[in-house]
């Protein structure tokens, strides 16, 4: 693979686009023209695209250039929601709102919010705890006052609401067997089948629990702490794993893995945000799960 662009030159390209011209880009960034173009000639080269249409009356995008100013913009934005996520983890409890949450849910839905509410509320610094869903529920309480669980089941004492939809799904590396089959797969066969796993206590494996009650399940071929393991245990082809359709969007994407079909296995889920029974949200808290409830009734 090629050296991968930097962000700033991604930047630069999306406000070409956006401002109209290279001039107006150099002023949003506060550098010469000059500096803008040479950036953009450097990302030209690093893709071998073509990205402006330089003319003596000025540079536009190419239709090259259109398609990689929005790819990039994707970029950006998922690189802001990394920071925000630091952020939030980085500020711990000196925060003035410390929440929880399980993986799956910090990984791919909270940065999001988080973002919201930095707009709503920029003066609230967060505080994030991640964990599996068992350990968010037992943190409910005390200075955490939200959390976020992706399990089929609220634990005793905690109310809660639903913020998204999840559906597990089936996974193997390309080489596997099942990557070619084309018959769906039963819940029979895919718990005689030992998996890649997450560990006990996350919602995600209490999900898939649930989903195979009633059949013999073989022991786990490994099980692993965290989204991102599990993927890679599966794409060097140890054994089929069963992860958050959220979780392997991208590797799905690029092909780096397969997902199997599966027939009569109810691999559905809901994430929810909860808190302490008659302890509601309040402040910070309050305005972060009426931003996580705006954004499930904007997904239906």
């Amino acid at each position: 693979m090629s050296e991968l662009p930097d962000l700033e030159s991604l930047r630069l390209l999306v406000d070409v686009e956006r401002l109209g011209s290279l001039g107006q880009a150099a002023r949003a960034a506060g550098i010469a023209q000059p500096s803008v173009s040479k950036r953009i000639s450097l990302l030209e080269r690093r893709l071998g695209l073509p990205l402006l249409d330089r003319t003596p009356r000025g540079s536009t995008l190419t239709p090259q250039g259109v398609m990689v100013s929005a790819w990039a913009t994707q970029v950006l934005a998922a690189a802001e929601e990394l920071m925000r996520g630091a952020e939030a983890v980085r500020h711990g409890r000196a925060a003035h709102l410390h929440i929880a949450a399980s993986m799956t849910v910090a990984e791919y839905l909270l940065p999001r919010w988080l973002g919201e509410l930095q707009d709503r509320e920029p003066q609230v610094q967060v505080g994030l705890d991640v964990q599996n869903s068992a350990e968010v529920a037992k943190l409910i309480g005390g200075e955490i006052e939200l959390g976020f669980v992706e399990g089929p089941s609220v634990p005793a004492g905690l109310v809660s609401k639903v913020v998204a939809t999840d559906r597990l799904v089936v996974v193997v590396a390309p080489g596997h067997p099942w990557a070619r089959r084309r018959t769906p797969l039963l819940a029979a066969e895919l718990a005689a089948t030992p998996l890649v796993v997450r560990e006990r206590g996350s919602g995600t494996r209490e999900t898939l629990d649930l989903a195979l009650t009633g059949h013999a399940v073989a022991p786990p071929r490994l099980e692993l702490g965290s989204n991102a393991a599990v993927k890679g245990a599966a794409r060097e082809g140890a054994a089929p794993a069963v992860l958050s359709g959220y979780a392997v969007e991208a590797e799905l994407a690029t092909g780096r893995l397969v997902e199997v079909p599966t027939k009569d296995i109810d691999l559905a889920r809901r994430l929810r945000a909860v808190w302490r029974h008659g302890r509601a949200p309040t402040g910070p808290a309050a305005t972060l799960l009426r931003i996580t409830l705006s954004a499930a009734r904007e997904r239906q």
